[in-house]
């Protein structure tokens, strides 16, 4: 690239040869000197004019400043809504939580208002340094996948007692008459007809006509008949090869192949078939075999007074412990 110089009156003149690296060079050697001076322009104006005044240069302040706080605003706007979101999401996973809780302890027999108490916090106070937002998204961020992984564990532990509480329903842990007492046992004894001895494969209930008979677990009707020996026969099978039997009913009310549910009434105690007064001829069977029916219900009070005991308050077992005993009998 040529350029020629000459004076006003074209007297002389001169030739100047810029190449191209030259002539790049140049132009950012003049681009950086226009930097430097508009940068040093604008802090002189606007410092020299904020400092005294000027009407211009402080309308401009004020211009930058509101365009800073808004951005600013729009920033913690968009923050909040963020965190709103979360913390939504979060009360959401917390009650998730809480109903599972609540069904977790109640198959596991556990007082639900002692888990929902709030636990004691407390210390002396050490201050520290305000939480950044990035913290406090990273902190909220955390506690949702811990409650995610507390509520897979949870739904898991609920889906296993479940599963242990229907297989305890199916095992006949009731007694299947509540105002019956107890006659002859299970085992030897001297046949009150023949008077010779002979195997007892059951309990008898000795009870009223017409006293209810309830199932002693949940399970299928497979048997419902007239028995020359056990008269009204009623037999409910309950799964694992476990089946309970109940004899000498005065009416039956469920039919062959009936679902039955544990405590359901299904007869009415009678003298039917080879007796001698009302009362219910109860036996367990495994795999056809009799089996003791009062090893069953033992089990079932035990386990009824681990429930008891479970659900009652700490604070309840404390004072019934330091009650008198006089005070305890009286009360019984």
């Amino acid at each position: 690239m040529h350029l020629i110089i000459t004076d006003a009156w074209l007297a002389r003149s001169r030739a100047i040869h810029l190449s191209g690296t030259r002539l790049v060079l140049s132009g950012l050697a003049l681009s950086l000197l226009l930097m430097v001076v508009a940068a040093l322009l604008y802090h002189w104006v606007f410092l020299k004019g904020a400092r005294e005044g000027w009407p211009i240069v402080g309308s401009l302040v004020r211009l930058v400043v509101q365009d800073e706080f808004a951005q600013r605003d729009r920033f913690l706007r968009d923050n909040l809504d963020v965190l709103a979101r979360k913390v939504g999401e979060m009360q959401a996973k917390l009650t998730q939580l809480e109903s599972l809780g609540e069904r977790v302890s109640g198959l596991a027999g556990v007082n639900a208002a002692e888990i929902k108490a709030r636990p004691g916090q407390g210390g002396a106070l050490v201050t520290g340094r305000p939480l950044t937002m990035e913290e406090l998204q990273a902190t909220l961020a955390d506690l949702g996948r811990v409650t995610d992984q507390r509520t897979d564990l949870l739904t898991v532990l609920e889906s296993r007692l479940f599963d242990q509480k229907m297989r305890d329903m199916m095992v006949p842990t009731q007694k299947p008459v509540a105002l019956g007492n107890l006659g002859s046992a299970f085992g030897w004894r001297v046949d009150p007809i023949t008077g010779h001895s002979a195997l007892h494969t059951g309990l008898d209930f000795q009870a009223d006509p017409g006293t209810p008979i309830i199932a002693a677990a949940g399970g299928v009707v497979i048997t419902e008949e007239y028995h020359p020996a056990y008269g009204k026969l009623i037999e409910i099978d309950h799964g694992n090869a476990l089946v309970t039997r109940y004899a000498h009913a005065s009416a039956v009310f469920v039919r062959l192949g009936d679902l039955v549910k544990r405590g359901q009434k299904i007869a009415e105690v009678g003298s039917t078939g080879r007796s001698t007064g009302p009362h219910l001829h109860f036996e367990v069977l495994v795999q056809g075999v009799p089996q003791d029916p009062q090893k069953f219900l033992d089990a079932g009070s035990q386990l009824a007074a681990q429930q008891v005991a479970k659900a009652t308050p700490q604070s309840a077992r404390s004072s019934l412990a330091r009650e008198p005993p006089a005070r305890r009998a009286a009360r019984r």
